[in-house]
């Protein structure tokens, strides 16, 4: 279920997945649901269109303790594409 704006005040927040389309968007909130997640969905660019325009995607955040958890049930729902937390510790690098 979605969360308070100010949530990651309280705790640290990871970002575990990006999605592209609505429709993903709407399958990783009824994984999150299912699980009884608190998420945060902030808008981020995801790549260029045809055209050279900036697409945006919609990139969610839960409490770090529960990210395990969220890319494994991602994973098992056949969303597996989107999940960024891996990519992100790799790019820091």
């Amino acid at each position: 279920m979605p969360m308070d704006e100010n949530a990651g005040d309280e705790c640290p927040l990871a970002r575990i997945y990006l999605a592209a389309t609505v429709s993903e968007a709407r399958r990783v909130e009824a994984v999150l649901d299912q699980l009884d997640v608190d998420y945060s969905v902030r808008v981020e660019p995801c790549g260029r269109t045809l055209f050279g325009s900036t697409r945006q995607g919609a990139a969610f955040l839960v409490d770090a303790a529960q990210a395990d958890a969220c890319d494994e049930a991602l994973e098992r729902a056949g969303l597996g594409a989107g999940i960024v937390r891996d990519r992100d510790a790799r790019e820091r690098k």
